[in-house]
């Protein structure tokens, strides 16, 4: 009784042909009968079987929590699609050499106006208009879900030592040309004066950047343009943040 082996070509012929006028395993919105063939199935049918892979589709498209709402009590497999001998029937129809020509001819154009219906849009077939706004509000939802999902930027944090010249360049100045270097991405830190030799002292001055945006080049080569003041520029540290 039923479908058969759904894992075989002649159990999804079987589903294929019982779905050509139905949208659902039983009634009209998805029950518990659906994810028990579903889960027989186990995945989608071959694009010739138009019926059944629209229905395993739309089936598909619900997710853990949704399923769970689906209405009716789970039944065993044997109890779900044509019964008291329409499955021999309908296999008759799909194997038998004999069959009248004119019922074949039949049976293809029942088929592909199925199939005309079901165009690389519409998954979800003859959903009444309650269940395609259901259908429409999950989507946006996935949507809005994944538009306002945070995107990860890249950070560093720097240290830079700025020595002068000598002993008489006048390190405030040195310091407010650092800082008056402006870019995308770059926020500059704390600061202070390091003794070195001979009453010679370094600025270390930290800063935070974007990866994508500023690099340990452009901060080196903009910092020695100001040539007055400053004799060189090292990383003193480098971390990612």
């Amino acid at each position: 009784m039923g479908f058969g082996d759904l894992q075989t070509r002649d159990g999804l012929l079987l589903l294929n042909n019982f779905l050509a006028d139905k949208s659902y395993i039983e009634g009209y919105r998805p029950t518990q009968g659906d994810l028990v063939v579903f889960e027989a199935v186990k995945k989608a049918p071959a694009g010739e079987l138009e019926n059944a892979l629209r229905w395993y589709k739309h089936i598909a498209s619900f997710n853990d929590a949704e399923k769970q709402k689906f209405e009716g009590q789970r039944q065993s497999i044997e109890n779900y699609g044509r019964q008291h001998g329409q499955d021999s029937q309908v296999k008759h129809e799909f194997k038998s050499l004999s069959i009248n020509p004119a019922e074949r001819q039949a049976s293809k154009e029942k088929v592909a106006a199925a199939a005309n219906d079901d165009d690389d849009v519409d998954l979800f077939g003859d959903e009444d208009e309650e269940e395609s706004e259901q259908t429409k509000q999950r989507l946006a939802a996935y949507a809005a879900k994944k538009a306002n999902k945070p995107v990860l930027i890249a950070k560093s944090s720097i240290m830079l030592d700025v020595k002068p010249w000598d002993d008489e360049t006048n390190m405030e100045e040195l310091e407010k040309h650092v800082r008056s270097i402006e870019a995308d991405g770059l926020l500059w830190g704390a600061s202070r004066l390091v003794p070195l030799a001979y009453g010679i002292k370094k600025l270390q001055i930290t800063c935070v950047v974007e990866d994508d945006k500023v690099g340990t080049d452009l901060l080196e080569e903009r910092i020695t343009a100001f040539e007055d003041y400053v004799q060189s520029v090292d990383i003193a540290s480098f971390q990612k943040i």
